[in-house]
């Protein structure tokens, strides 16, 4: 799998866990484990048992023909992804002298429909520099106070399920998290890992905003019916980023004619995300 187009960063936590328990919950009557492991030699195998299909009385294995398939899967990502490189080039040599060009492949990042982890790149390439304008002025005492930059950090990989945070900023210490699920379980437990601390929300939704805070509130409401309780985790969410809000950053971003930076910024964290080498 790691010597696969993409697969050099792949984790064995799939294998060794999530895969079989996911298999689990969805076949709970099914006597097969889909994937073997001898843990002395940290040795994996799929269950044939599981491809062994019978038709007409006569048993048929269709490994090679799901072997077919996914080597077929691997070739259209990848044309796919080669495509979406290229055209983050082109986006980069034009960057401000075709404006409606670069707000239309924007715009094709973000949406509901698009790969995750594309548009969890986008997000950051939009929210780092629309926040790289602005600044605070802080310091120890009030005679030492200086002025610095607000800078967005990208904290792990894509769709990692590393228990991270997606984007920190500094110097104001504020947390964002993206997703594309209005699922409260997975907002609170967002909240929980980082104990309660104020967190941003990035949405791949075009829903408004404040729909999406009731949708989350109502759940909420719904699962844990204590008021003040989920008044606390409500209480944690410090601002909700849908897709409506991020185009109007990206506006704002290129009305001041800084929307090289934000393909330059997506082109290296695309690059970094599907280990794609020059």
């Amino acid at each position: 799998m790691r010597e696969l187009p993409f697969g050099g960063k792949l984790q064995n936590h799939a294998l060794n866990h999530r895969m079989n328990k996911e298999f689990e919950k969805y076949f709970k009557v099914c006597e097969f484990t889909p994937i073997l492991r001898d843990v002395t030699t940290n040795k994996y195998w799929i269950n044939e048992n599981l491809l062994n299909i019978e038709v007409t009385n006569k048993i048929f294995n269709i490994a090679n023909a799901v072997i077919e398939i996914i080597d077929s899967y691997i070739e259209a990502k990848r044309d796919a992804f080669e495509s979406f490189i290229t055209t983050c080039q082109e986006m980069q040599k034009i960057k401000t002298e075709n404006p409606t060009a670069i707000r239309r492949f924007i715009v094709s990042m973000i949406q509901p429909s698009m790969d995750a982890r594309i548009f969890e790149i986008a997000s950051f390439g939009i929210l780092k520099e629309y926040f790289a304008g602005q600044s605070i002025y802080w310091g120890w005492s009030l005679d030492k106070i200086s002025e610095e930059s607000l800078f967005l950090y990208k904290t792990g990989r894509c769709n990692a399920n590393d228990g991270g945070i997606d984007f920190v900023m500094r110097p104001l210490g504020r947390f964002f998290q993206v997703t594309e699920t209005t699922d409260v379980k997975k907002y609170f437990l967002d909240i929980e890992k980082i104990q309660r601390y104020p967190i941003t929300f990035v949405i791949k939704s075009s829903e408004s905003a404040d729909t999406l805070y009731e949708k989350i509130e109502q759940q909420a409401k719904r699962i844990l019916s204590v008021e003040r309780v989920v008044q606390r985790y409500m209480d944690c969410i410090e601002e909700i980023i849908n897709i409506p809000v991020l185009l109007e950053r990206f506006d704002e971003i290129a009305d001041a004619g800084k929307s090289g930076p934000v393909i330059e910024e997506i082109l290296l964290q695309s690059r970094i995300e599907f280990n794609y080498d020059d």
